[in-house]
């Protein structure tokens, strides 16, 4: 009997091993074909300079005469080097980039690509738990590709930005911003942009700009069409149970922290203090609210924002015109010319170590931020060499091998003479790229 109960056993797992060979044979074929096609219009983006960066990834779009990529991975860059995923290098020119909505366009030479056509975007909205697959060059390892679920179809991030992302598990790391996200037919659902805000590296929480949004606003940024998002120059805050309690108004709204002088804000007669409540006769729900009242209002230049103030409703007219790009003066210093820095101490990059060369602190804004070491890491070696972290003096640009919390080692490449364009966390994510971060 245990032996006819055995032979039994044997027989289903053979069954289903064969089912899963059959599986395999008819369904891995046709989805390994259909995302090797959306691998091939994809590629990795470098600078177009001598420094030759790793910048992030970008992919194929349209008619394939452009490429679309995250504005914060080409940063203020005019031309980008294009890698493809046969080794083909080419330059491209940033024709267009929208800093708020994160989103730039590049033109590419007809015939750089050997595919026709960019990705075509998915019909409709993607449903909760749809399988997704995030191509790009994560950590700068090109072409990777990984897998996941959508785990929300419209999350907005950032309240200051009139998006609502595409949220996933697909693993995405630094190198990902820019590259595509897709179901398992290739087909574009979004741009992969952001992780989860506490951590540089991916902690199961991914974010894409939406194939939808995408399709509003790389056109708009061609054709010049699109209205660039006005700065309101202020800042503000939820108006939460605490704050209503506080101030005896009701849940709901924002209330201004501060305006920037000469902003549109101030233009408006918005003041510190004041509840903003409602944009253009529509009441604010969510903090939110105001960055998508603001996009609808800024086709007409201007709109009326309803603030309560000393607890009377008072409307005021908002001027909604964009910042222009030029016009920036420059102060011109008088006398010689500043005298560059020979040497550092590690102190003086904004790394505070304790007794064992522990990371305990990284100032804001500094080269050590920039390059990349966060608070716990331990710097293991310099240049190669065990060296004296309290008196080592930094007189060119130096590798250093350092060990996370856990014990995973990397090297930071730190340049205090160089372009500090690193990685600087923001509020409700990070990008994940490993230059410059945009708010």
């Amino acid at each position: 009997m245990a032996r006819h109960r055995q032979g039994r056993w044997f027989g289903v797992e053979a069954l289903a091993v064969a089912l899963v060979v059959v599986l395999v044979a008819l369904v891995g074929p046709a989805r390994a074909g259909s995302l090797d096609q959306a691998m091939d219009r994809v590629f990795t983006l470098r600078s177009a300079d001598a420094e030759d960066r790793f910048l992030g990834s970008a992919f194929l779009w349209g008619d394939g005469s452009v490429v679309v990529t995250n504005a914060h991975v080409v940063g203020e860059a005019e031309e980008v080097r294009l890698v493809s995923r046969q080794g083909v290098e080419d330059i491209g020119l940033v024709i267009a980039r929208d800093a708020v909505r994160d989103v730039a366009v590049i033109s590419v030479a007809p015939g750089f690509v050997a595919v026709r056509g960019g990705l075509l975007p998915a019909a409709g909205v993607p449903a909760l738990g749809t399988e997704v697959f995030a191509l790009g060059a994560p950590l700068g390892v090109e072409f990777s590709l990984t897998e996941g679920r959508i785990s929300a179809t419209a999350r907005q991030v950032d309240p200051a930005v009139p998006l609502l992302l595409v949220q996933h598990d697909a693993a995405v790391n630094p190198g990902s911003s820019g590259g595509p996200l897709v179901d398992v037919e290739g087909r574009l659902l979004g741009m992969n942009s952001q992780i989860a805000d506490g951590s540089r590296m991916f902690v199961g929480i991914a974010y894409a700009i939406s194939a939808a949004d995408l399709a509003v606003i790389v056109p708009g940024l061609v054709e010049e069409t699109l209205p660039p998002f006005p700065k309101l120059g202020l800042r503000a805050r939820p108006v939460d149970r605490q704050v209503a309690a506080a101030l005896d108004v009701p849940v709901g709204g924002l209330l201004v922290d501060g305006v920037e002088a000469g902003g549109l804000a101030e233009a408006a007669g918005i003041l510190a203090g004041d509840v903003i409540v409602a944009v253009d006769g529509a009441e604010l729900v969510q903090p939110g609210d105001l960055a998508f009242a603001v996009e609808r209002a800024s086709v007409a230049g201007a709109t009326t924002v309803a603030v309560l103030r000393g607890g009377e409703r008072v409307e005021l007219a908002l001027p909604l015109v964009a910042e222009e790009s030029g016009g920036l003066r420059l102060r011109q210093v008088e006398g010689s010319a500043p005298v560059a820095v020979k040497s550092y101490r590690l102190a003086a990059l904004g790394v505070m170590l304790d007794a064992q060369g522990m990371v305990t602190a990284v100032t804001e804004n500094s080269p050590a931020l920039f390059a990349g070491l966060a608070k716990g890491d331990r710097i293991l070696t310099v240049n190669g060499v065990v060296v004296d972290l309290t008196s080592y003096e930094i007189t060119a640009p130096v590798l250093i091998l350092v060990a996370a919390p856990g014990g995973a080692t990397r090297h930071l490449y730190l340049d205090p003479w160089g372009k500090h364009e690193g990685v600087r966390p923001v509020g409700g994510a990070n990008v994940l790229d490993p230059d410059v971060v945009v708010f």
